[in-house]
């Protein structure tokens, strides 16, 4: 938990929490951006990519369970670092992994790599929702927003260089250098941290935690989730693999189409904030589970390069808020903040990194491009729970 904060701490937080989103988000880019690079490195299938996909995600998920007490337990300034830390050397191994072609380092890399990604991202948003909190209006999309923005120039940067023969090792390797400097130092703004109150009636720190865990509310937000982040993360992973292998494009085009969809789910996140605090979150997440729909759809069955661009924005520009919102809504409630946001994360990041390894698998059989119309169920599971991320304060 945070103590009140005053208005130019609070203004130096808000500018921290988009300065590490940005990061996260040019991070995971210069990754999700280069993936075709990987299967020509390892010489492997899009299965085996797969493979390589769901080590990151079980990473992920050995952190996120815990997440919340670590944050309640250290800060997220101090859990920022460490998860930055993490990831940077992480990011190094990969990179050394690649130079030996070794799918096996590679994968054990990874692991770690998701480690500090799945650390990295519950304590940014706990920041991020406190700083919400304590400044009354809607701000976690922009934060959001920081993310796709970083995950953006990530893309161009990553299209740059595959365009000018840079290899992917040495891409990472800065990548790494800029991780660890932005971690390192950025927390230091962050909101002042102060110690978990004492429990109240025998209530333990780790009781509130399970208690998250059966919370019905908390729960189908957590699957609304769910279904938001598979779209997300299947397009951040796929969207440049199926340019490259449906449309026949190039390396570069497909990482430009990513971009494409990065660049959609920016935009509207930085702007959609307005949107929800004058229609409410739930109508803004059925109509951009709706826009979610359309646009795959185009994408998957466009002929044309163009017509699989303008599916890409709509798909992006769909998928945009449902992640923020899902973390405010979990974030309603101060007092149990920290294990909400973790509970929520923990089942949403289930969908956002071990979905898009089973596409893999499924694309090795029909095609990654036609595999990913199996997310048309999840959106429509979201769109029929939507009404679970209604604030509390209008219940």
């Amino acid at each position: 938990m945070t103590k009140t904060a005053t208005r130019p701490q609070l203004n130096a937080a808000a500018a921290a929490t988009f300065l590490i989103f940005g990061i996260n988000g040019l991070v995971f880019a210069s990754w999700a951006a280069r993936i075709p690079a990987v299967t020509d490195i390892l010489h492997i299938s899009s299965g085996q990519m797969g493979t390589l996909l769901l080590c990151v995600a079980a990473g992920s998920l050995v952190a996120l369970p815990t997440a919340g007490a670590v944050v309640g337990r250290i800060g997220t300034a101090s859990a920022v670092r460490g998860a930055g830390l993490l990831a940077a050397l992480a990011g190094v191994g990969v990179a050394l992994a690649l130079l030996a072609e070794s799918f096996p380092g590679t994968g054990l890399a990874l692991f770690f790599f998701g480690m500090g990604i799945g650390l990295w991202d519950v304590s940014q948003n706990i920041e991020g929702a406190d700083v919400e909190h304590q400044l009354g209006r809607t701000i976690m999309p922009q934060f959001h927003a920081a993310f796709s923005g970083g995950a953006f120039l990530g893309a161009l940067i990553g299209a740059g260089l595959a365009g000018l023969g840079v290899g992917l090792p040495a891409h990472l390797l800065v990548i790494a250098a800029i991780v660890a400097v932005a971690t390192l130092s950025a927390p230091r703004y962050f909101l002042p941290h102060a110690p978990a109150p004492a429990p109240v009636s025998g209530e333990t720190r780790e009781a509130r935690g399970r208690s998250a865990w059966r919370d019905r509310r908390t729960l189908l937000i957590g699957v609304v989730v769910l279904g938001a982040t598979l779209t997300e993360g299947a397009g951040n992973d796929w969207i440049a693999k199926a340019a490259v292998d449906g449309l026949e494009a190039t390396e570069s085009t497909g990482a430009l189409l990513f971009a494409a969809f990065v660049l959609a789910m920016t935009a509207v996140r930085f702007f959609g904030g307005r949107a929800i605090d004058v229609y409410g979150r739930v109508a803004v997440l059925r109509a951009s589970m709706a826009a979610a729909a359309a646009g795959l759809g185009l994408f998957v069955l466009a002929g044309e390069l163009w017509l699989a661009t303008a599916g890409a924005v709509l798909w992006g520009a769909g998928a945009a808020l449902a992640f923020p919102m899902g973390m405010s809504a979990a974030a309603d409630d101060p007092k149990y903040a920290a294990a909400r946001v973790s509970v929520v994360s923990t089942i949403g990041y289930i969908a956002f990194l071990a979905g898009p390894p089973l596409l893999g698998y499924l694309g090795d059989l029909i095609g990654i491009r036609p595999a990913l119309l199996t997310i048309m169920i999840p959106i429509l599971g979201a769109l029929l729970l939507a009404g679970a991320a209604r604030p509390l304060r209008a219940s």
